[in-house]
């Protein structure tokens, strides 16, 4: 029993310093995005603490129309290409898990190719300037409308969708649209939520096609603009030379960096806790079959 307990004190230290590993360098980058643009350069990697707490950083960046824009250019690929996402992948997944038709086992297949065997970049950049979508949004939000590997995960709980039911469903008169959005959607809760989270943070960071295919800056994403302070550490491309003085100082750039990346997580942050216990639920039933 005592090394029982033993064994599990030591896993709890183990994740909490993981935990530390994670939380602090976040919490140490909010505290430099907080700090007083005049006192931003005393910050080091370990201060956890704003030198002179100031919101001047995040007037900056939100005044800033790349910026903004980037948010609101994020927050509308991410919607829309995530609505889209679980639209398409439920579909599929009710047509491919409760029905029979010819040729199934021929689709299934090709599935499987597919989600071995991705096409390359060029091909996709060809095909999508064929279709007249480069400089739109439309690029990004269609991209993988369906993740095969999600789709078998959906087509999992379908079939765990006892057949009874369907069958009384079919009794009172109902179709297959009726019966895929009043019976199997609401069973399936616990799936859709965990799919919504992937495809959410995947359309939420998605930067290297946004950065071939959108070349207007108006319409960047959050993560390109990111991108721009990170790693070209070229703030006049991002402020377009627009100076803000605080106590006779420019704004910190560090301080603005550390903004940026704080502006850019947050949403996801606040994402987890909500479907968290929906994830934890779909993760164990996705694999598991009684």
């Amino acid at each position: 029993m005592r090394r029982v307990e033993l064994t599990k004190v030591i896993i709890h230290v183990f994740l909490f310093l993981c935990t530390l590993a994670v939380l602090l360098p976040l919490i140490n980058l909010l505290a430099v995005s907080l700090t007083d643009p005049a006192h931003a350069h005393l910050m080091d990697g370990l201060d956890l603490w704003p030198k002179k707490f100031s919101l001047a950083t995040y007037e900056v960046l939100l005044n800033n129309s790349l910026i903004a824009g980037g948010i609101l250019n994020s927050v509308f690929i991410t919607a829309a290409g995530t609505c889209l996402n679980l639209l398409l992948t439920t579909m599929a997944a009710y047509v491919i898990a409760r029905n029979n038709f010819y040729g199934k086992g021929l689709v299934v297949i090709f599935l499987i190719i597919i989600m071995v065997f991705e096409p390359g970049l060029i091909p996709e950049y060809l095909l999508v300037k064929e279709l007249d979508l480069l400089n739109t949004y439309t690029s990004l939000i269609l991209y993988k409308g369906i993740n095969v590997y999600y789709l078998f995960i959906m087509m999992r709980y379908f079939q765990d969708v006892p057949e009874e039911l369907l069958d009384a469903a079919k009794i009172d008169g109902a179709g297959h649209l009726r019966i895929y959005a009043q019976v199997m959607l609401p069973l399936s809760k616990a799936g859709i939520a965990t799919l919504g989270l992937f495809y959410g943070v995947f359309h939420w960071n998605e930067y290297f096609r946004s950065m071939i295919y959108i070349t207007d800056q108006a319409k960047w994403p959050l993560q390109v603009v990111l991108r721009q302070f990170v790693i070209r550490q070229d703030n006049t491309t991002i402020m377009g030379g627009y100076e803000n003085m605080f106590g006779g100082q420019l704004v910190d750039f560090d301080a603005l960096q550390a903004g940026t990346i704080i502006i850019a997580i947050v949403p996801l942050l606040l994402l987890y806790p909500l479907i968290l216990k929906y994830y934890t639920k779909g993760a164990m039933e996705g694999g598991v079959k009684e």
